[in-house]
């Protein structure tokens, strides 16, 4: 029997998509615009920081108000606690929301988040009206320790940023899932390819965030198109229950002159 669906909720929102993306790195804002039309995504991240100047930054804040999304900004490039507190109360008043994705990194080889300060900027931020979405990665612990802060919505990797490599630990982001029941989850970072993105919706993830993926594809338009047909399959996939692996081959058809009672 399959299993019944529910509608994906953020911090009380419901939204209409699973697939949250990007807003960096595309060859031309059209091309953005045109990306996100065709992904289908409900949500936008955005980073204050990509913004050269305050001129550019409003201009690129008009096209991102154009796609009629809701707006998840980020604290991308961050590496101190201080730094993420300020740059998340920017993101309030300029983005009016208390949506964040908390972005706090520990290393400038993968990019990898620095966990001890994840969990103490996530405490400050909440502590200050911030509704958390945390980049992770995929250590049990550390997303307990998450949750337990107050944080709804976690979102572990799939592998380092902008790699493209897919899901390289599935067991440890089954763990999670299969640990955090009523937490909402969302893969972020690494996926390169549709799927990647099934894969994750498969095993049960209940979104996924990605931009590299699309902005630096040949055609990005193309890709996010395929990313929003993976998604919506791999979250059918998950609700139909897969059949069991077995270790023999069983045929699809009956044997020709099998007796019935044979044939289970």
């Amino acid at each position: 029997m399959a299993l019944l669906d529910k509608p994906l909720t953020i911090y009380g929102k419901t939204l209409s998509s699973r697939l949250f993306i990007g807003s960096a790195l595309y060859p031309s804002p059209q091309v953005m615009l045109d990306s996100i039309e065709a992904s289908n995504a409900s949500v936008v991240t955005v980073s204050l920081r990509r913004q050269g100047t305050v001129e550019a930054g409003a201009d690129f804040w008009q096209l991102i108000k154009q796609t009629k999304r809701d707006i998840l900004p980020n604290t991308a490039g961050c590496y101190s606690v201080k730094e993420v507190v300020t740059l998340a109360q920017m993101c309030r008043e300029v983005f009016q929301t208390n949506w964040i994705k908390l972005e706090l990194l520990g290393d400038e080889y993968n990019l990898q988040p620095d966990p001890i300060a994840l969990l103490e900027a996530t405490r400050i931020l909440i502590a200050d009206g911030f509704e958390v979405l945390p980049y992770c990665t995929d250590d049990l612990v550390i997303c307990q320790k998450l949750v337990e802060l107050g944080c709804e919505v976690l979102m572990p990797w799939g592998a380092p940023i902008g790699t493209g490599k897919g899901l390289l630990n599935p067991y440890n982001l089954k763990v999670i899932r299969e640990r955090l029941p009523n937490t909402t989850l969302l893969v972020d970072a690494g996926l390169g390819l549709p799927s990647h993105a099934c894969q994750a919706m498969e095993i049960g993830y209940d979104a996924v965030l990605l931009n590299s993926a699309v902005a630096q594809a040949g055609d990005p338009v193309m890709m996010a198109k395929g990313f929003a047909a993976a998604v919506a399959a791999g979250r059918a996939g998950y609700l139909a229950q897969a059949m069991p692996e077995k270790e023999l081959a069983k045929p699809s058809t009956p044997t020709m002159g099998m007796p019935f009672w044979h044939q289970n």
